[in-house]
């Protein structure tokens, strides 16, 4: 236990204070009297009060943790709330949350056995049961990314290694310049992480041949172009704004027997494939070589917890290696599947949620959220608005006659939020639209836990 230098509280009284104040905040939780969106005052005081010189002397530790919840608290979104209506923002499962309280105090590095035999052994298993859940290739390698956007760079990053060794072009030796030419080939609704991670990368975007989309935003069969070993396929399981999935069952064969690399975007969409009900959205997804998925979206865990599957976990490991005379660790170190050297164990509320929720629980999950978006869309076409969507996810797409009139409900829908300590801010328009909005069904779980209730984000 370490004590302070100003001696204001040792380490035990500093987290049984911020408990309290957690517990507060968990307990407050839809509360009429907090906004889920800040107000302008608020606001105010946050730029105001954390706008400060770095002290000489520091601060007292309690006066720190006061002023975090006090002042700062003050300016947090609470996107854990019922009435959130703002982005794709998932709430956290009560076991997910309390595991990272766990976490924390055990304070690990965690990029191997050596450092934490722990976080090791339970972010493997986290893995074997997020491919179990997925019904993925139960072989794959499953690292623990911050996000599927920084998912996506190592899984192209390795898509791009291999395809250039099959070419005779070791691309650890002899670098980029003079490479072959690796083809990418991705749907024009392609996700902006995607499109970023390929820019990163140095692809060149205006190298990239862009599939046109049918009405539901699904990639046109017809139009994917001849695909060779020196393609990479970029794929959707749920495009962000329709929920739609691309038709794996049609293109996939084609692109395996091509010697392709295809490579699935399922930030959210691949949860569906839990479901009994709805893997069917998924059909053939199996065949592709990498996929990418976020824990923190529709499995409910703290950020930042995602996850990057490979199907050759030999490929994944051989590119992302940082083993050294300090520091070496098997093929499944998460160090050698992912970018970071020192990181965070964020796999185990991966880990919490499965083993709570079960392959069952995942599955209500999903379901309970696609019959929630399907409701409110039946509610919204009965009131007269247009549902443009099928709502085969948990997406919901939805106009009124005019973009005046459309903007309008909008504006109102936020402004009548925030006068009832709602949300301040609108809906989330879709494809950069100002007249479509867009609403996503997700578990609140804290809320739901007390109230029975469910909400928008």
């Amino acid at each position: 236990m370490t004590q302070p230098a100003d001696g204001a509280g040792t380490e035990l009284e500093l987290l049984a204070d911020a408990d309290r104040r957690a517990r507060r905040w968990t307990e407050g939780i839809g509360s009429p009297g907090r906004a889920v969106f800040p107000a302008e005052d608020a606001l105010a005081t946050l730029r105001r009060r954390v706008d400060e010189p770095l002290s000489d002397r520091g601060h007292a530790p309690a006066d720190t943790l006061a002023m975090l919840d006090e002042v700062v608290g003050a300016g947090v979104v609470a996107s854990n709330d019922p009435r959130y209506f703002g982005f794709v923002v998932g709430s956290t499962l009560p076991v997910a949350a309390a595991a990272e309280r766990l976490v924390l105090a055990w304070d690990q590095c965690a990029p191997a056995f050596d450092n934490s035999p722990a976080a090791h052994v339970v972010e493997k298993q986290a893995g074997r049961w997020a491919l179990e859940a997925l019904d993925l290739p139960r072989s794959a390698a499953v690292g623990f990314t911050t996000s599927s956007g920084s998912g996506a760079v190592v899984a192209l990053t390795a898509a791009r290694r291999d395809l250039l060794a099959r070419q005779g072009w070791d691309v650890d030796r002899r670098g980029l310049i003079g490479t072959p030419h690796i083809r990418v080939v991705m749907s024009e609704l392609a996700h902006v992480a995607i499109v970023r991670a390929v820019r990163v990368l140095g692809f060149g975007l205006d190298t990239v041949e862009r599939i046109p989309v049918d009405e539901h935003g699904r990639v046109r069969t017809e139009s994917v172009p001849p695909l060779d070993e020196r393609t990479i396929l970029i794929l959707q399981a749920g495009e962000v704004n329709t929920g739609e999935f691309d038709p794996f069952a049609d293109v996939l064969p084609v692109a395996r027997a091509a010697g392709a690399w295809v490579h699935i975007d399922g930030a959210f969409g691949l949860w569906a494939r839990a479901s009994r009900s709805h893997r069917y959205l998924t059909d053939a997804v199996d065949l592709a070589d990498s996929w990418t998925t976020d824990g923190h979206k529709w499995l409910n865990t703290p950020y930042d917890a995602a996850m990057l599957i490979l199907r050759d976990a030999q490929a994944l490991s051989s590119t992302m290696n940082s083993d050294t005379a300090y520091l070496s660790g098997d093929e499944d170190a998460q160090k050698n599947l992912t970018l970071e050297l020192s990181r965070r164990a964020r796999g185990i509320s991966v880990w919490a949620a499965l083993r709570t929720l079960g392959s069952a629980g995942v599955e209500d999950l999903v379901d309970r959220c696609i019959s929630l978006a399907q409701y409110a869309a039946e509610g919204l076409r009965a009131g007269g608005f247009t549902v443009l969507n099928r709502v085969v996810l948990n997406q919901v797409l939805v106009r009124a006659d005019t973009p005046e009139q459309t903007i309008a409900v909008r504006e109102h829908a936020a402004t009548a939020a925030a006068r009832t300590n709602g949300c301040s801010t609108p809906p989330t328009t879709a494809s950069d639209q100002p007249e479509t909005w867009t609403a996503t069904a997700e578990r609140r779980s804290s809320s739901e836990a007390r109230r029975g209730s469910a909400s928008w984000a």
